[in-house]
């Protein structure tokens, strides 16, 4: 993979491959979706692709979309992300998701869409422009090998870099369980703005909502993140 990027993100790129090296794990970006779906579907089992990411449903391609995955020494697959730039039309987030928060469902089933909705919160009214979607992020591995090492920030802000290379966006956000944002979850992968109660999904028969977050960032706050120096962020993972 080539990248030519701004000063920020070249000397994360050297920063980051130097960590990554020192922990065997290798990188490998792509745009075919079918042989991502097929990865997951072998490799990722017990998660089925998102359904923002499906090819069966979006029509992903090298203009719109990639995906990342990481792999360990043995070949073994460890992480996943992917990243899609949505058509606003002029539009903010809050105007977009409306009706277009039903294209970022959880992997859980029975949903009921008609009891389900989105609620904009402050942040949302002011992301417009060039909008990129970022999810399907996953940690796998040993125990204790990866998580909890400071890699899942390293691996997080490579996605960003890889987006930031291809369309320099206005903002990038993506949806976050409350369960996960309460374990700190979006500081670890480096997310600045995160409102709660930006989406609420019921099951059929079931009273108790599923709470997601709204985790978003600005290019400048991109920007910043990728300034910022990883040996100190992730002193463990080296």
């Amino acid at each position: 993979m080539s990248i030519q990027m701004m000063n920020e993100g070249a000397h994360f790129l050297a920063s980051s491959q130097d960590i990554l090296l020192q922990n065997r794990i290798s990188i490998s970006v792509g745009t075919d979706f079918n042989a991502y779906a097929k990865v997951l579907e072998e490799e990722r089992p017990q998660q089925a692709i998102g359904a923002p990411f499906d090819p069966a449903l979006h029509n992903l391609n090298e203009v719109n979309s990639f995906w990342l995955i990481a792999r360990d020494e043995t070949g073994t697959l460890m992480h996943t992300q992917a990243a899609k730039t949505l058509r606003m039309r002029g539009r903010a987030l809050s105007q977009y998701m409306l009706q277009g928060f039903r294209e970022f469902p959880p992997a859980i089933p029975d949903l009921d869409m008609d009891r389900s909705r989105y609620r904009a919160g402050p942040g949302a009214h002011r992301i417009r422009g060039t909008v990129v979607y970022h999810g399907e992020v996953w940690m796998g591995g040993q125990a204790n090998k990866y998580r909890g090492t400071g890699l899942s920030t390293v691996l997080a802000r490579y996605g960003m870099m890889v987006a930031m290379d291809r369309w320099e966006p206005d903002y990038l956000f993506g949806f976050m369980a409350k369960a996960v944002a309460y374990k700190v979850f979006a500081e670890r992968m480096g997310y600045m703005h995160n409102e709660p109660g930006s989406l609420r999904w019921y099951r059929e028969g079931n009273d108790t909502p599923i709470e997601g977050f709204l985790s978003y960032l600005s290019n400048e706050d991109i920007r910043f993140l990728l300034e910022m120096p990883l040996q100190e962020i992730v002193a463990q993972a080296a």
